[in-house]
This record gives C-alpha cells, sequence and structure tokens, in this order.
C-alpha cells in the first residue's frame, strides 16, 4: 500500500475541490491517504469572503500538516492558490519550515507532484508549479509532472505539463470536469511512480549521509 500526502492551502474553495477529487482517487487505487492543509497566517489576504467562511467550515476537521505527514508518505502533492505567479505563502511558510526533515534526507526519493488555481488562463499557475519544483528538488524529492501524453491533458480546460491548473475567473468552486479528470489523472501518475520508487529502491542503495556533526551546524535536534 502506498502513503500519500495531499497538502493544500485554498482561498475560495477551488483548490480543496482538486485535493477531495485527488484524495477520493488515491483511496479508490488502495493508497492510504492523509489530507492536511497548511497552517494560515496571521493575516491573510481574502477575496471572496463568503466563499472563504464557507470553506473554512467544509474544511474545519482538516488537521493542520506537519513534518510527521511528509516523512510518513511515499507520495506528496501540494495544492495552491496563485499569489501573484507564487504559490500561496502559507504553502511557502510550511516549506520554509521542512528543514529538520529535508536536511537529513528524510524526504529524498519521495514522488512530488504539484497543481494550482489561478483566476485566468495565463494567471500563474505554471510559475506557481515550477516554484514548487525548486523546493522539492531541494528535498531531494522525485518530481512527477504531467507530461502531455495523457488524453485528458488534451481537453479544452487542461494542457500544462508541470501539474494541474485551474482557470477559477474569479468565481468560488468552479473547477471543470476537464481539471478533475487532469488531476485524477495526476494522481495515479504520482502513486504509480511512487510505487516503482519504493520497490525499486528495495534494498536501499549505499549512499553516505550527511553527519550528526553537520546537522547540529543547522541547529537540529539529533
Amino acid at each position: 500500500m502506498t502513503n500519500i500526502t495531499i497538502v493544500f492551502h485554498s482561498r475560495s474553495g477551488n483548490t480543496y475541490q482538486l485535493v477531495e477529487k485527488a484524495a477520493k482517487t488515491a483511496l479508490d487505487a488502495g493508497a492510504e491517504v492523509r489530507v492536511r492543509r497548511a497552517p494560515e497566517l496571521p493575516d491573510p489576504m481574502i477575496l471572496d469572503r463568503a466563499a472563504h467562511a464557507e470553506l473554512e467550515k467544509a474544511t474545519a476537521d482538516v488537521p493542520d500538516v506537519g513534518l510527521d505527514d511528509l516523512v510518513w508518505a511515499d507520495a506528496i502533492m501540494v495544492g495552491t492558490p496563485v499569489h501573484y505567479g507564487l504559490p500561496a505563502p502559507q504553502i511557502l511558510n510550511f516549506i520554509d519550515h521542512t528543514g529538520p526533515v529535508a536536511i537529513p534526507g528524510k524526504l529524498m526519493n519521495k514522488a512530488v507532484s504539484a497543481f494550482a488555481s489561478g483566476s485566468m488562463p495565463h494567471a500563474g499557475q505554471q510559475a506557481a508549479i515550477l516554484a514548487l519544483h525548486n523546493a522539492f528538488c531541494h528535498w531531494g524529492a522525485v518530481i512527477v509532472p504531467n507530461g502531455s501524453a495523457a488524453a485528458v491533458l488534451h481537453q479544452p480546460g487542461n494542457g500544462a505539463p508541470y501539474g494541474t491548473g485551474t482557470i477559477s475567473r474569479h468565481e468560488a468552486n468552479s473547477v471543470t470536469e476537464d481539471n478533475f479528470g487532469a488531476i485524477e489523472y495526476q494522481t495515479l501518475r504520482t502513486l504509480q511512480v511512487a510505487g516503482a520508487l519504493t520497490r525499486g529502491l528495495r534494498p536501499e542503495p549505499k549512499i553516505t549521509m550527511v553527519s550528526d556533526e553537520r546537522l547540529r551546524t543547522f541547529g537540529l535536534d539529533i
């Protein structure tokens, strides 16, 4: 069984719609699933307050993500709305706190994939996904992109090879069937790669990891 953690931030519900579809797809595929949201910041930017309040009610029981959720997972998916071409600050803040597990190599060789929701066709969805890829490289993770070969990616609402991207046009909960198909494919592909990595890395290759002495220079509690 493959363990997958889906980390997200959502403002008006579109990213969370993709998360729900990804979680159901993973469960149906036999995976063990954890859905976790990035911790909120003190002064979040909210445009659609009614949609945000509805989303807060819908996700009230979703736990905040912790470092243990990443270590536990074989596969990780990260979903974010676009903020000026970047991932949401809530997502970036969490990633900035992953050093205690990233630096010792506890996130190496995990299959990781990203998806995003933006307001317009060229609102920065791909830029936000690629920004997350930069962090995944520092984790030593294996990035799983959508590619361009799957038929679902050629539907009118899709097309990005980097990861699924929705176009909300500032409407809450407006994910299309094309996008639901794309995130379903992306989830299954991420699980497929995670399974292949898990099987292929046994027995684990002999790699000399960073020393405890070196880790202590980062202030990490060994």
